[in-house]
């Protein structure tokens, strides 16, 4: 199980064939590489499962390879669909297992193992504008970015042309990677092949957010590698996985985010602090480093974040999936939290 999703195996993958399996997307919710937070968000699970299916739906007819194979137990196409689903069918590959030793993470044996097979041990980020809490103001100043600021402005900036950038996937922290680097952990798989895919993917959920009201601001797409070819793996263009805005609020799991920041700061300097402590340590669990443990959230921001995440599939699909309020009701509700 990952953060947020149980992971099923109902068919191995081998060296030589691909199997197959599924995620069944729970209500839990993960922030700062936490992991299980504690308490649940009701429907997130089947919201974002949704806006997945409907996202590699959206690939597929624009020809772009993906792990896809439907949704529910039977893996019908969302139109076929009864209700919001909360399983995700998807072919499967190799994921070895990535030794760490003295401080290093050791990427050799993990495509040693792995062959022509395996799932890419990289994030490939895409990012159409910095907001307010973006890492990318930590990472450098406008002028990196073609951007006529003396200094970061306190909200959303649009990037004049989208950038890419790759980050590890499987270490305890993510660091970001030159683009040398981000080569040698792609193994086999062609760093520019992932740049051009991870375009693509940006071009499309960016378009069906304009067409629904949405800004597309950043996001992310894991990969799968399979004797030469490479698709979109995980799952695509969710609030989880992505940044959104709508009538300029943030509409995705950043709203947590910035709640933790103001409602409970010492757990989120806490972290911080953990995080830093095992970089010097060189060890790999951070957590175990934490001396503070995150409250749950209020019984009035579960409600309002439920019905961002139920109304904002509903609006992005355009089909009424969930009984939740209009998305300009939901977007005032997390407005004021």
């Amino acid at each position: 199980m990952t953060s947020v999703k149980e992971f099923r195996i109902e068919r191995e993958p081998t060296a030589t064939a691909t199997g197959r399996g599924r995620f069944a997307f729970t209500d839990d919710y993960s922030v700062f590489d936490w992991g299980q937070m504690p308490d649940q968000i009701p429907d997130k699970g089947r919201s974002l499962c949704t806006m997945g299916a409907f996202n590699f739906e959206l690939l597929e007819a624009e020809g772009v390879p993906t792990h896809y194979r439907g949704v529910g137990p039977d893996a019908v196409s969302l139109d076929d669909a009864d209700d919001a689903p909360r399983e995700l069918a998807i072919d499967l590959v190799q994921v070895p297992d990535l030794p760490f030793e003295s401080g290093t993470y050791d990427y050799d044996a993990y495509h040693a193992e792995a062959g022509d097979n395996y799932l890419i041990p990289l994030e490939i980020v895409f990012r159409n504008t910095v907001p307010v809490g973006s890492s990318l103001r930590t990472r450098g100043d406008p002028a990196d970015y073609d951007l006529d600021y003396d200094s970061w402005p306190d909200k959303t900036v649009q990037l004049p042309e989208p950038i890419v950038e790759f980050s590890t996937k499987y270490e305890e922290q993510d660091r970001y990677l030159d683009r040398a680097a981000a080569d040698r952990i792609a193994g086999a798989a062609d760093i520019d092949a992932l740049e051009e895919l991870a375009r693509t993917v940006n071009r499309v959920v960016t378009e069906q957010a304009s067409r629904t009201g949405f800004v597309h601001e950043d996001g992310k797409i894991e990969c799968l590698y399979d004797g030469g070819t490479i698709a979109v793996a995980d799952v695509v263009g969710t609030f989880d996985e992505n940044r959104f805005a709508y009538d300029q609020q943030e509409v995705s799991k950043e709203v947590v985010r910035q709640f933790y920041k103001r409602a409970h700061p010492e757990w989120v300097e806490a972290v911080s602090a953990a995080k830093s402590e095992a970089d010097e340590r060189g060890v790999a669990d951070w957590r175990e480093l934490c001396d503070v443990d995150p409250d749950p959230l209020p019984s009035g921001v579960v409600t309002a974040v439920a019905e961002m995440y139920a109304a904002g599939a509903n609006a992005y699909t355009r089909e009424a999936w969930f009984d939740a309020p209009t998305i300009d009701a939901a977007v005032d509700a997390v407005r004021d939290l």
